[in-house]
């Protein structure tokens, strides 16, 4: 490598070095996929989210950082991890958007109005949409309720496994019994759609069946 062609490498390696974390949430689009927060400090490869939310959701303070690796196959992508055990990453390519590898417990009482939902508690879980329709998902979720149903026993809380279904990412989550399901469906644009549905002679719904819908 010839001398000039050292220096702009090396130009090059600071300015990514160097980028401000709060100008790559912009090359991100981090709020196509709800992601923001009050305060973005730092370089881009050892920043710090402050009171970071997704979609209405408290993340608390994340840290975070570009993955080079990444960027050698067209994505960028966001490595971030917070105070306690909550870990993950966002990224973004030419005509697509995810998560990936998303491990911790998440509150989400209150986000989902109309469902006893207390908090998700995922581990792994990876999300990708193209084009705004789900193609690829795995990972495990378990889910708190957040009141408890009459006649029904949920201690254990509803647990599956992430995986798409009609463009939507779905958590098809069923109790330790079997005779309770939750169906959960987040799309691409915001939207989600849910249906618990209570087998027995116990039923605590109207029916044995809830359903909603709203946006996040």
């Amino acid at each position: 490598m010839g001398r000039g062609a050292l220096w702009i490498a090396l130009f090059a390696a600071a300015i990514v070095l160097l980028f401000p974390l709060r100008m790559a949430l912009g090359v991100v689009n981090a709020e196509r996929l709800g992601l923001s927060a009050r305060e973005a400090r730092g370089p881009v490869w050892a920043g710090r989210l402050i009171e970071a939310r997704w979609r209405g959701l408290a993340l608390g303070d994340l840290d975070a950082s570009l993955s080079p690796v990444q960027l050698l196959v067209g994505r960028v992508r966001l490595d971030l991890s917070g105070d306690g055990d909550m870990r993950g990453a966002v990224s973004v390519s030419r005509n697509g958007a995810g998560i990936d590898d998303v491990s911790g417990r998440l509150p989400v009482e209150g986000l989902f109005e109309g469902l006893p939902l207390g908090a998700l508690i995922a581990t792994d879980v990876s999300a990708r949409f193209a084009d705004g329709v789900c193609d690829r998902a795995e990972g495990q979720v378990r889910a708190e309720l957040s009141a408890a149903l009459p006649g029904v026993s949920l201690a254990q809380g509803m647990t599956g496994r992430a995986r798409c279904d009609g463009g939507a990412l779905l958590l098809p989550l069923q109790g330790a019994s079997g005779l309770e399901r939750l169906d959960l469906r987040l799309f691409g644009d915001g939207r989600w759609q849910a249906r618990l549905q209570i087998a027995g002679d116990g039923a605590a719904l109207s029916a044995g069946v809830l359903e909603r819908s709203g946006r996040l």
